[in-house]
This record gives C-alpha cells, sequence and structure tokens, in this order.
C-alpha cells in the first residue's frame, strides 16, 4: 500500500454543520475553490484536499492508484475524527469522489462530480501526457490548458484568476503529475457504476470540451441514484468560473432530503 502524504485545508465553517471536502483537478490545487469554498461554508464544514505534488501537498514518493488517493482522503478525514462526510470533486477529484463512493460507501453520504467521467480519455492518451511532463515538465502544457480549462467569458472576465490556476500548473510537480495521469489511465468505473448506491450528482460545463455533456450523462446514467445538471458559463474548472452558481447546486443538491 503507498503511503501517500496529502495536505488539507483548514476547515471552514461551523464546526457543527455537515462536512464536506472538495477535491480539485489536475495541475490545479484547492485554490480552485476559493470562491465557492466561501459561498458553501455558510451551509457546511468546508474541507479541501491538495493533489501529491500540487498545492501544499508534498510531491508523491512513488507511483499512485485513484484508490490510493481515496484511502488516504478517508484515511487522513478519520484520524481528524470525521466519521462520514459529503464530497464534491473537480475532474480527477471527482473521479477520487467516485472511488470514495464504491470502496467506502459507509463514509459518504453523498458525493457531486464535476467535469469528470466513469472513465475520460484512453489510456495512451494519457501516456503520452505523462511521457511529455516528464520530458519537458508542466510548462509545456500551460498554452492548451487555458485554452481547455476555461470559457471564453472566464478567460475575459475572470482572466487573472485563470492566470493563476496557470501558475499552479507550472508549480506542480513533473514526477507526481505524471503518476497522476497514470493512475486515471488505469481507472474505469464504468463497470461498478450499478453498485455505487450512494446519492450521486453528475455537472458539467457547458463549454467543456475535456469531458463534455456525454460523459457526465453517461455518470448519471449508470448511477442507481444518479443526477445530471449544467453549470451554464463554464468548461472544466466550473468551480473558479462560476463559483455561485456551483455552490447553489451543491447547497441544493446535499441538503434536499
Amino acid at each position: 500500500m503507498v503511503n501517500l502524504q496529502i495536505a488539507f485545508g483548514e476547515p471552514r465553517g461551523a464546526t457543527d454543520a455537515p462536512c464536506l471536502v472538495l477535491g480539485h483537478s489536475l495541475g490545479t490545487s484547492s485554490a480552485l475553490w476559493a470562491d465557492a469554498a466561501a459561498l458553501l461554508a455558510r451551509h457546511f464544514r468546508v474541507v479541501t484536499w491538495d493533489l501529491p505534488g500540487h498545492g501544499a501537498s508534498p510531491a508523491a514518493d512513488d507511483a499512485f492508484t485513484i484508490s490510493d488517493l481515496s484511502d488516504a482522503v478517508v484515511g487522513q478525514l478519520g484520524a481528524r475524527g470525521v466519521s462520514t462526510f459529503l464530497y464534491a470533486g473537480v475532474s480527477i477529484g471527482g473521479t477520487v469522489g467516485m472511488d470514495v463512493a464504491l470502496r467506502h460507501a459507509e463514509r459518504v453520504d453523498a458525493v457531486a462530480v464535476i467535469s469528470a467521467g466513469a472513465n475520460v480519455d484512453a489510456p495512451a492518451a494519457w501516456a503520452e501526457r505523462a511521457a511529455l511532463v516528464r520530458s519537458e515538465g508542466t510548462e509545456a502544457l500551460t498554452a492548451g490548458s487555458l485554452q481547455r480549462w476555461f470559457a471564453p467569458a472566464t478567460r475575459e472576465h475572470r482572466g487573472e484568476r485563470a492566470a493563476s490556476m496557470i501558475e499552479e500548473l507550472r508549480r506542480a510537480d513533473d514526477r507526481s503529475y505524471a503518476w497522476a495521469c497514470e493512475a486515471l489511465a488505469a481507472y474505469d468505473i464504468l463497470p461498478d457504476l450499478p453498485r455505487m448506491d450512494v446519492r450521486a450528482l453528475a455537472l458539467w460545463g457547458e463549454h467543456d470540451q475535456l469531458v463534455p455533456e456525454r460523459k457526465s450523462a453517461e455518470l448519471a446514467r449508470g448511477l442507481p441514484r444518479g443526477s445530471l445538471q449544467c453549470v451554464p458559463g463554464a468548461a472544466h474548472a466550473a468551480p473558479l468560473e462560476q463559483p455561485t452558481t456551483v455552490s447553489g447546486l451543491l447547497v441544493d443538491f446535499f441538503l434536499c432530503v
């Protein structure tokens, strides 16, 4: 078993509120959630975490899997006295949420998956990206990521925040990023969706070309208790692009009885 060290942010919100754990996308950090988290903290005890080699988390020492990440999240929450929680994650952060819901269903009450599918892209594409980063570093991804992650309106009206995420990509540890690519290449939860009996919401960004509507719809259809909603005006980084809309959708979903 891989012993991953991942950093958690300081909890925000009332101590007696339901715990909501937030995961970010590959190449960014928990700062992706900054504006949305402030809104969510009005209703939840909000906790963020960073992928290995991203944000405040140390670089990984060895290869890891999606299940290693979900075990690390659940284990560290348990060490902090959090027995059950809600979870929302973007891209690989959403993939981790699905794995938590599948393998630790007794710990998670509901999960929201943003810009993630049961599987995303072909394993060969992930292997190619991992090789590129090992050879040239994450800097090689920055120009393309600005276009892929953010809708045109985000780049125009929230350009400073978008640029800050590109800086997070530059700072990400190359080896940890490459191992995360390979973890995604090896992960396909599609056959297991019928067994995931946790209430789930699949959100997709209106302009997301990385994980378009069909991938989120496939996920929602395959889940026994799945639902689907769109985030207008967003591409792949919805919590940064449309924090008010995303937080509102999450509040409605998680607090719905």
